[in-house]
């Protein structure tokens, strides 16, 4: 059992991380965001990976998501944790809290967004876009390191890379949702694509532009809340850690293309299957 955790810089370098080394992983689909550091904490073999580099180099319709999914089921990752920083859209969710997002709204229009074309064809089963399994394990460890976790919220996805305009904040508050940010989607539908657990930790830094009350974000101003939500990101997955090894059973998300692939077997060329087997082998062998 491997874990992935996928965020900003610094959520690489954790206390107690030892056996380090840097992979350099080619995919079909190009390079990763960056070198993945591969290490073990206590008794977890853990991947970790930039999700726009370690310069953070690049901007969120930049990422190369599906190369980043990839490069983790090539290294037999069977769980995510993505660790995201989102702008509030409500009033209970100041900058500083964790939000344990268990729907996304996606408003991304730029990105490649499934493994599956060119040849083949397969739709898996999105409905409850993140792993339960994996989402409650966050959020126990969330509420034990922190009073300022929230069960539950919708994450609209947006492209980017401005912030929004007022009229678009107040239209997403209508719309129900939690938080907004710019990076996990379409790396959320890919990890399914890729039958990995998948689960976000959402680290609010400010209040968008809706809040007439707060001044309109800036980069600064997220910038001076990051450090402190990387600090407890880094708590929570060390807490959540033993806990996903102590799930041994396969969740869902472990067999999402069982029933997905539409494609005769037959069918698929021996480039693309050899090209798609960290995902397929199983089902085209």
């Amino acid at each position: 059992m491997r874990i992935g955790v996928i965020g900003g810089s610094g959520l690489y370098q954790m206390e107690g991380l030892q056996n380090v080394e840097e992979r350099r992983i080619s995919t079909p689909y190009g390079d990763p965001s960056d070198a993945l550091i591969c290490g073990r904490l206590g008794d977890a073999e853990m991947v970790f990976l930039p999700r726009h580099g370690r310069s953070h180099s690049f901007n969120p319709s930049e990422v190369n998501y599906r190369a980043n999914i990839f490069a983790m089921k090539t290294l037999g990752v069977d769980w995510i944790i993505s660790v995201s920083a989102v702008g509030s859209l409500r009033e209970h969710i100041h900058p500083g809290d964790v939000v344990v997002i268990d729907q996304f709204i996606d408003k991304t229009f730029r990105r490649p967004a499934t493994f599956f074309e060119k040849g083949l064809v397969a739709h898996v089963a999105f409905g409850d876009p993140v792993c339960g399994v994996l989402r409650n394990i966050l959020l126990d460890a969330s509420q034990k390191e922190t009073p300022r976790a929230h069960d539950g919220g919708t994450y609209v996805c947006m492209e980017g890379p401005a912030f929004s305009t007022r009229a678009e904040s107040l239209l997403h508050r209508s719309w129900g949702a939690s938080v907004i940010g710019m990076t996990n989607m379409p790396e959320a539908k890919l990890a399914r694509e890729a039958e990995i657990s998948y689960a976000t930790l959402a680290m609010s830094t400010d209040y968008d532009c809706w809040h007439t009350e707060h001044d309109a974000v800036t980069v600064d101003q997220v910038i001076a809340v990051l450090s402190g939500n990387v600090a407890l990101a880094k708590r929570i997955i060390a807490r959540a850690v033993p806990l996903i090894l102590a799930h041994t059973q396969p969740t869902p998300a472990h067999s999402a293309l069982r029933n997905a692939i539409l494609t005769p077997h037959h069918a698929v060329g021996p480039q693309l299957r050899a090209d798609l087997a960290p995902l397929i082998h199983k089902y085209l062998s």
